[in-house]
């Protein structure tokens, strides 16, 4: 790709400065982090306000320049992220632009770009583990409707959510990896119970979902029936390739402080400390050049990202976890006075080896579907 801008996508960087300016002093105080109903209602009025401003769809429709500059300059000048709502954003919103009919996505894209609607994720279940595909998550066909049951893991904002993207088997007698259909399921749903799983950093994002007999109409089935798996991938395409792409350049700003902080503190003088801030610097450069063919990659290739999103995830979640090692290393104690966001920020760090795919599943895709490599038996 070209990596310089052209004038019209400085003039949209401009335009969009001067958006920010005005807008985001009018942001009510940001709730407590660990408030999931307050940051909803935080995280949905900022979407609304980007909808508003035509900004809305900036994800999924614009050119990939346009998406990597709106990226850049809201994180720099501190606006909210996704928050509450990235899984219906960056994970069922595209699937659903990329697989669904035209009817689903007229009734779910419009409130999802809005912030009308939440969605989370119902992939995981408790006794698969790390292989996705063993779920056993029950759904039978009774005319217009599946009927449901089992249960989910590691739900993302399943307690704040209107609509969860759902995983169940169809064909139990099928191999594993076919059988499973992709399913969009409301939240409100009698049967459903949400029990919230607390996190080490004290949060409640994540819950078990318990479904009994849960009815599902089949017109809310995205792709065909036992074509879930397929469909799946273009979803953990999007969750590996394209929606880690704002903390990209957090971290880098992150990075940037530090180094400042070292000035500050006399840490600066430790050759190992600079030489380790410099590789740094380094990493997230070039993660940030990855980020940019990626994004590139997924608008040629018809808005789906490649397997380059698992080289992106596999690098990205142990250079997250340097870098707030290394940040811990510089503050010294000072890091206990920075609060409550730092706090989260550091403990979250150690989970990204392990959310949205391993870093052994990662190594897998890249040494089978890049290297070229025989599948580990």
């Amino acid at each position: 790709m070209d990596l310089a801008y052209t004038p019209e996508e400085e003039a949209f960087r401009a335009r969009l400065r001067a958006w920010l300016r005005g807008a985001l002093p009018t942001l009510p105080s940001r709730p407590d982090p660990l408030d999931w109903p307050a940051r909803r209602a935080y995280d949905t009025t900022w979407q609304r306000m980007l909808y508003d401003a035509g900004y809305g769809e900036v994800h999924w429709d614009a050119p990939p320049t346009q998406r990597l500059i709106f990226l850049e300059e809201t994180e720099l000048a501190g606006a909210p992220y996704v928050g509450a709502n990235f899984v219906g954003l960056l994970h069922a919103g595209p699937t659903i632009a990329a697989e669904g009919t035209q009817a689903q996505r007229e009734r779910w894209l419009p409130p999802i770009l809005r912030g009308d609607e939440v969605w989370c994720q119902g992939f995981s279940e408790p006794g698969a583990g790390s292989d996705l595909a063993a779920l056993r998550t029950r759904a039978v066909r009774d005319g217009d409707t599946y009927v449901v049951t089992g249960s989910k893991i590691w739900t993302s904002h399943a307690e704040v959510a209107d609509w969860c993207e759902l995983l169940v088997r169809t064909d139990p007698q099928a191999p594993k990896h076919q059988g499973i259909t992709w399913l969009a399921l409301p939240m409100d749903t009698p049967g459903i119970t949400v029990r919230p799983l607390r996190t080490l950093a004290g949060s409640d994002e994540f819950a078990e979902v318990f479904l009994d007999e849960v009815r599902v109409p089949v017109a809310n089935r995205v792709g065909e029936e036992n074509d879930g798996w397929r469909v799946t991938m273009v979803t953990l395409s999007f969750e590996r390739g394209t929606a880690f792409v704002g903390e990209v350049v957090a971290c880098r700003r992150v990075l940037a402080d530090l180094a400042r902080v070292a000035h500050k503190n006399g840490r600066w003088d430790d050759d190992a400390l600079r030489r380790r801030l410099g590789r740094l610097n380094a990493e997230f450069r070039a993660l940030w050049r990855l980020t940019q063919w990626n994004v590139s990659e997924a608008q040629a290739t018809g808005g789906v990202p490649g397997t380059g999103g698992s080289v992106f995830k596999l690098r990205y979640s142990h250079a997250r976890q340097e870098l707030y090692d290394t940040a811990a290393e510089v503050l010294g104690p000072d890091a206990l006075d920075l609060g409550r966001e730092w706090t989260l920020d550091r403990l979250s760090s150690l989970s990204y080896t392990i959310a949205a795919g391993t870093s052994q599943i990662q190594q897998n895709i890249v040494a089978e579907r890049i290297l070229g490599l025989p599948r580990g038996r």
